[in-house]
C-alpha cells in the first residue's frame, strides 16, 4: 500500500483536486499576520535549522524550550469545512488554498491527522514553536510533526527531530512516515508531505506546509506509528 500511494501521489491527483476544489477557502489563518514576520528562512532541509541554531545557545529542538511569548496569541485555526474536505481513494489532494483533503479511504486517525495538520498552514516557522505546548503562534519542523500526530490521537506530548528518531516503529508505514534526523523531521501522510522545510517544493513559501513527496530521503531515520 504504501509504494502503491507514493506512486499515484507522485503522478498527480488533479481529478481530486477538481472535485473539492468549489469546497476549499481561499484564505489562510489570521495567525498568519499575528505570526507571519517572524518566519525564518528555511529554504532546505539541510539548512532548515542552521540559521536558529546560529543566533541562539539553546540547544537545537529542546523540547523544554518556550516557543515565544506570544504562545497564547494567533495559534492553529479552527476546524471547519474548509480544512476537513475529503477526496475519494487512498492519496490525499494538496488544494489550491493550501489545505489539503484527506482521502476517504484511510482510517479516521489518518484523516484527522490531517485536518490537524490543516490547522497549521499558514503559520510562521518558530524555533522551538510547538515544544512548550501544542498550541503556539509558530511551529518548528518536529513541533508541526507533533501537533499532526496528536491531531490524529497518536502522540499524547510534542517531541523534537532526535526523539523521533526512535519513536514508534521502524521503517515505512503503511499510510504514515516520519523522517527524522538529529536536525529535522517532516512527516508523510497519505502521498503527501507536511513539513516546514520548502526542499523540494516549488512553492517556496515558508512554515508549516503541505509540499510534495521528496524524491530522496537519505540521512533520516524512517519510523511510523504501529497499525499506520
Amino acid at each position: 500500500m504504501k509504494r502503491a500511494v507514493r506512486a499515484a501521489a507522485q503522478t498527480g491527483t488533479t481529478a481530486a483536486t477538481t472535485a473539492v476544489r468549489a469546497a476549499a477557502q481561499t484564505d489562510t489563518t489570521a495567525a498568519t499576520n499575528a505570526g507571519g514576520t517572524a518566519a525564518q528562512s528555511n529554504t532546505a532541509v539541510a539548512t532548515d535549522h542552521a540559521a536558529a541554531a546560529a543566533t541562539t545557545t539553546r540547544p537545537v529542538h529542546s523540547r523544554h524550550v518556550a516557543a515565544t511569548t506570544a504562545d497564547a496569541v494567533g495559534g492553529p485555526a479552527a476546524l471547519g469545512p474548509a480544512l476537513t474536505t475529503t477526496v475519494p481513494g487512498s492519496v490525499a489532494a494538496i488544494l489550491p488554498d493550501g489545505y489539503a483533503a484527506a482521502p476517504t479511504g484511510a482510517p479516521a486517525a489518518v484523516q484527522q491527522a490531517i485536518w490537524a495538520g490543516n490547522r497549521l498552514i499558514g503559520l510562521p516557522y518558530v524555533f522551538g514553536g510547538g515544544h512548550g505546548s501544542f498550541i503556539s503562534a509558530g511551529y518548528d519542523c518536529s513541533g508541526t510533526v507533533s501537533y499532526s500526530l496528536h491531531g490524529g490521537g497518536l502522540l499524547s506530548a510534542p517531541l523534537d527531530s532526535s526523539e523521533f528518531m526512535g519513536w514508534g516503529q521502524p521503517g515505512q508505514g503503511q499510510w504514515m512516515t516520519i523522517y527524522a534526523n538529529g536536525g529535522h523531521a517532516f512527516l508523510e501522510i497519505a502521498g503527501i508531505r507536511l513539513d516546514t522545510s520548502t526542499a523540494g517544493d516549488p512553492s517556496g513559501l515558508e512554515g508549516p506546509r503541505w509540499r510534495p513527496l521528496l524524491a530522496d530521503t537519505s540521512g533520516f531515520e524512517s519510523r511510523h506509528p504501529g497499525g499506520y
